[in-house]
């Protein structure tokens, strides 16, 4: 199947599935526990309906938003994502390049196999830096060191792994920490002869580069990847942590992983700039409510000057759209750029980014709504009912043309 021919997310999801071992597709593709959350997740965008309004002139529409300062192209971005080396190598500086290409960013996760240093020259204005916080408070003072010195834009910290999750996927096909190539593990990988080719050029497990500097000298990736597994999770981490982030990063400083309004409320009282409402996209509580589903609490508890980028289960454009409706600034998803840098390395994340534009484009057009920004809850049925009598977007019934004329 070729690239193009890919015309949703979907479509690259089942190339990815044949071009990957069932060990590497599964941790992308898997959750916690029973899996109910990835199902939730999409269910609550199911739950909405977009009302379309008619006789506006969208022939020019606009989809770009502003996030801490900066104007991007589309209202998406590429969720914090570990391990991506396994799927292809060098698949995070793919994503960092997807994402310059399409500019929109790219949350580069501290469970990356590519260094912070390596990754942020490859697209300076559109890679983020997510973090975790460690039992170690040094090596947390170090990690926001390095982001300042690397000149990130847009620090995030994720506060939603208190403690590993039960993913029974990985436990059933023995991906566990080290890692180990199982004789049933390769025979199965046989089947998918060019990532076994790239896995054993490479070396095998690919580094997570961004914790070599606090491992001992000579380290192989085992040994980094276990020293990872003793700092994190660190179930210590309180609002204490959070507030010597804020006080030693001087740049945006998002929260990633709230889910209950106070905790939103609390977060920007400390200073936080912006939130990505998430669940871990299903892969933490599998009880967990949809993001979408606490999306209007969080934004009415924090204000509306708050950035809210929502994440977990977007998988098209209208899920955008019905997001912002809700209260969301912009989206972000990390399985779909999986799935296209899987299949295609940098032209398949891109394709991955400019799938979601196009269909968000179509959506736009559809309910008349020329512009991302001006959408609000009118355009949501039932929710126009307490909308205002009169969108914020352009090309309404005009003055000089009063209903009753219109309608003779």
């Amino acid at each position: 199947m070729k690239l193009q021919s890919a015309v949703n997310l979907d479509d690259l999801r089942r190339m990815a599935r044949r071009k990957l071992p069932r060990i590497a597709f599964d941790f992308i593709e898997g959750g916690a526990d029973d899996e109910l959350c990835l199902a939730r997740n999409r269910a609550a965008f199911a739950q909405h309906r977009l009302l379309p309004r008619y006789l506006r002139d969208v022939r020019q529409r606009e989809q770009s938003v502003t996030l801490f300062g900066r104007r991007y192209a589309s209202p998406i971005g590429i969720s914090p994502t570990g391990l991506a080396g396994l799927f292809r190598p060098d698949a995070d500086r793919m994503l960092a390049a997807a994402a310059r290409a399409a500019d929109v960013p790219f949350l580069l996760s501290s469970a990356a196999n590519a260094a912070l240093e390596d990754a942020l020259p490859v697209a300076p204005e559109h890679v983020w830096f997510q973090m975790y916080c460690t039992s170690d408070p040094a090596i947390n003072a170090d990690l926001v060191a390095r982001a300042r010195k690397a000149q990130v834009r847009v620090l995030v910290v994720s506060v939603d792994v208190p403690v590993n999750s039960n993913r029974e996927r990985n436990r059933r096909n023995g991906f566990s920490r080290p890692f180990r190539m199982t004789p049933g593990v390769a025979l199965e990988a046989l089947g998918h002869p060019m990532w076994v080719l790239r896995y054993l050029r490479t070396g095998g497990v690919p580094m997570m580069r961004n914790w070599l500097p606090y491992a001992p000298a000579g380290a192989d990736a085992g040994e980094v990847a276990d020293l990872y597994g003793t700092l994190t999770p660190a179930p210590m981490v309180d609002w204490e942590h959070l507030r010597r982030i804020r006080a030693g990063w001087p740049g945006p400083l998002v929260v990633k992983g709230l889910l209950h309004p106070d905790d939103a409320r609390a977060a920007v009282a400390l200073g936080v700039d912006g939130l990505v409402v998430s669940n871990h996209g299903g892969r933490q509580l599998d009880t967990a409510p949809a993001p979408l589903e606490m999306l209007p609490a969080i934004r009415a508890a924090v204000g509306p000057d708050v950035p809210l980028l929502l994440d977990s289960g977007v998988r098209r454009g209208s899920d955008a759209v019905i997001a912002r409706c809700l209260g969301a600034d912009a989206v972000i998803f990390g399985r779909p750029t999986l799935y296209g840098v899987a299949a295609a390395g940098q032209a398949g994340a891109l394709h991955a980014l400019q799938i979601m534009r196009r269909e968000i484009d179509a959506v736009l057009a559809q309910i008349g709504c020329a512009r991302y920004e001006a959408l609000d809850a009118g355009y949501l049925w039932p929710g126009m009912a307490a909308a205002t009598a009169s969108s914020t977007c352009e090309s309404a019934v005009p003055a000089e043309a009063p209903l009753a004329k219109v309608w003779g």
